[in-house]
């Protein structure tokens, strides 16, 4: 029997690599582009992504984090009239 210490595994992912991991077509769906778009973002590096044997993978917290990044808040100021 192994003795439980209370400590979880420690993973040696970094928090972005971690979660489900994606095809190039799934991020493509979910992104609403065609395939090229996302293998643009993996050849210039602009999003996380992991090999698994000759396959491209991208975590579903990388996806996230790019879509994140790329939020644009409104403007949320109103313009009074003013008095005639």
């Amino acid at each position: 029997m192994t003795k439980k210490t209370g400590h979880e595994p420690t993973s040696l992912l970094p928090e972005l690599a971690r979660g489900r991991l994606l095809t190039v077509e799934e991020v493509a769906e979910r992104l609403g582009t065609t395939v090229r778009f996302p293998r643009r973002l993996i050849e210039e590096r602009r999003i996380v992504f992991v090999h698994v044997g000759r396959n491209v993978r991208i975590p579903e917290a990388a996806l996230e984090a790019f879509i994140a990044a790329g939020l644009v808040e409104p403007i949320t100021t109103t313009r009074r009239r003013r008095a005639a």
